[in-house]
C-alpha cells in the first residue's frame, strides 16, 4: 500500500470522538459534546450529537465530524481518499445510514462502516481471523456490548444501553447488568464451544475497562481469566487504522455495508 495515501480512523462515541490519521503520531481525542447557538434564546447550548452509541442530532453530528477531521489536519492536510467509521453492533440500518452519510459530506470519499467490538479486537492485537471462538465486552459511555468473534465477524452480540455514568465508572446496577449479559452470552455458546472461549479469557476494551470492580465481578461470575486492555478507550480507532492498513483484514468479512 502506498504511504502517501490518505486514511482516516474515526470513532464516534457518546462521550469522547477519536481521530487518527494514516502517518499521524497522536490520537485525536475530544468531547462529543459541542455548543450550539440556540435560534429561539440567542445563547448557547451544550448538545449531544451520539448518544447510545448512535447518531441522535445528524445536524450537530455533521459538525463533530467535521471538527474531528480538522483535529487531523495538522499532520496531512491532503484530500481524504478513505475513511472508516466505527458503528455499535446494536445499530440499525438507519443508524448506519445516518453514521455514513453525517461522515461521507465532511469527508468527501469512500466511508466503510466497522462493528466497534470487532474493530476494538483488531485493536488490541487479537486473533480475530482464527477459528476459535473469542469473547470481548466494549464498555463506552453509552452503551455496553459484549461479542463473541469467530472467523473474523460477530456471530453473537448483546447490548445494554447506559443512560447515566459517572465518573467512577459504571453504577454497581448497572455493573450487575453487564456482569448477567455477559454471562448469558457465554452461556448461549454451544457446550462443546464454551472451554475454548473461557481458555482465551474475557478481553474488555473501552472506558469502561479501568473499572476494577468491574473485571472482579466478571471473573467472579464467569470463572474466566478476564484481562483490560493496554490504553482501552483508543482500542477502537487503533483497530480501524489497522484494518486500513491490513488488506486481508480490511477486504474480507470485517467491514460492514448493512
Amino acid at each position: 500500500m502506498s504511504p502517501a495515501r490518505r486514511f482516516l480512523a474515526l470513532d464516534l462515541g457518546t462521550a469522547r470522538t477519536r481521530s487518527l490519521v494514516l502517518g499521524g503520531h497522536a490520537i485525536a481525542d475530544r468531547p462529543s459534546a459541542i455548543r450550539r447557538r440556540s435560534s429561539a434564546s440567542g445563547e448557547a447550548d451544550v448538545v449531544r450529537p451520539v448518544r447510545h452509541g448512535m447518531v441522535t442530532d445528524p445536524g450537530a453530528c455533521l459538525r463533530l465530524v467535521r471538527l474531528a477531521v480538522q483535529d487531523t489536519r495538522i499532520y496531512d492536510s491532503r484530500p481524504l481518499e478513505r475513511v472508516l467509521a466505527g458503528v455499535p453492533v446494536a445499530a440499525s440500518p438507519s443508524d448506519r445510514k445516518m453514521v455514513r452519510a453525517a461522515v461521507a459530506a465532511v469527508a468527501g470519499c469512500e466511508v466503510a462502516l466497522v462493528e466497534e467490538p470487532l474493530a476494538a479486537a483488531v485493536g488490541v492485537g487479537l486473533d480475530v481471523l482464527g477459528s476459535r471462538p473469542r469473547l470481548l465486552l466494549d464498555v463506552g459511555a453509552g452503551i455496553v456490548e459484549a461479542v463473541l468473534l469467530d472467523g473474523g465477524v460477530v456471530t453473537d452480540a448483546v447490548a445494554l444501553q447506559l443512560s447515566a455514568t459517572t465518573g467512577t465508572g459504571l453504577t454497581s446496577y448497572v455493573l450487575e447488568g453487564v456482569v448477567d449479559m455477559t454471562a448469558g452470552l457465554l452461556r448461549r455458546l454451544p457446550a462443546a464451544a464454551r472451554p475454548a472461549a473461557r481458555e482465551r479469557a474475557l478481553v474488555v476494551t473501552g472506558g469502561g475497562a479501568y473499572q476494577e470492580q468491574l473485571l472482579g465481578r466478571l471473573r467472579a461470575a464467569l470463572r474466566m481469566p478476564v484481562t483490560a486492555a493496554p490504553q482501552p478507550q483508543h482500542a477502537t480507532v487503533r483497530g480501524l487504522m489497522r484494518l486500513c492498513l491490513q488488506p486481508a483484514l480490511a477486504s474480507g468479512p470485517a467491514l460492514s455495508d448493512r
